[in-house]
């Protein structure tokens, strides 16, 4: 699922005749499961300790366990 899809309204020209149709495309915006996952990411990295100094362990971590909470998320959407 995506969490932005957008409808775009694309005229469809024909030389001299001008506009002979008018269909809509759809992009496809960022996927669900990411936007909860940066979302908890967010969350994390505001609540961290600014006086760490294992960074790079944090790091690791950080995007490990906002994609096990965006999991969750699209779980509980399935219930």
């Amino acid at each position: 699922m995506k969490a932005f899809p957008s409808v775009k309204k694309v005229k469809v020209y024909a030389g001299k005749f001008g506009v002979i149709d008018e269909k809509e495309e759809i992009k496809e915006g960022m996927d669900l499961r990411d936007y909860f996952a940066a979302k908890a990411m967010q969350a994390i990295i505001t609540r961290a300790d600014d006086k760490s100094s294992e960074i790079d362990e944090a790091v690791m971590w950080v995007g490990y366990y906002s994609y096990q909470i965006a999991d969750a998320m699209m779980k509980a959407r399935e219930e």
